[in-house]
């Protein structure tokens, strides 16, 4: 599942990025071409070749160095395996922004990862952002509430909750 466009747009009128930016879950290129259509230098890689970006790259399972952010929606099923990764990769002061169902927040395991890793900002959009599903937008809406979970490597605050639209 990949954001629609907009939902990428609402999260640039309200952070600011790094210009390097990794993508890498990038799918069909969602989030990535908006970024670049915004000025940014997006590394796009995913594991398998959809078609867009460099396929074959194993981001879990690598050991990375990234000298920039990241931006992703990972797969739900390891998104938070995909957050630790991408706080490894990141140099301290780097963001990691993932874009992730709101429930996101619930369970004992993902309570120890925002424990040791707070989140910095949870940007959630007051009208529901739609995802694509095989590359397509469904004109029908979505049940499924999402957000914006941005991290600054090496934050040791209280996160904080902000509307997007």
């Amino acid at each position: 599942m990949q954001p629609n466009p907009k939902a990428v747009e609402l999260l640039l009128e309200v952070e600011t990025f790094n210009k390097d930016i990794w993508e890498c879950a990038c799918g069909e290129g969602h989030i990535s071409k908006v970024l670049e259509a915004e000025g940014y230098k997006v590394r796009s890689t995913d594991i398998v070749d959809r078609g867009y970006g460099k396929g074959g790259i194993d981001f879990l399972n690598g050991v990375y160095e990234w000298d920039g952010d990241i931006i992703t929606n990972p797969p739900y099923k390891y998104a938070k395996e995909f957050v630790e990764q991408a706080l490894r990769t990141v140099k301290k002061g780097a963001k990691v922004a993932m874009f992730l169902k709101l429930t996101f927040m619930e369970s004992k395991s993902r309570k120890e990862l925002f424990t040791n890793y707070p989140f910095k900002t949870l940007y959630v959009s007051s009208s529901r952002l739609q995802c694509a599903k095989n590359g397509k937008f469904d004109s029908k809406g979505t049940a499924i509430a999402y957000g914006w979970y941005v991290w600054e490597k090496g934050y040791e605050g209280t996160p904080s909750i902000r509307w997007i639209n």
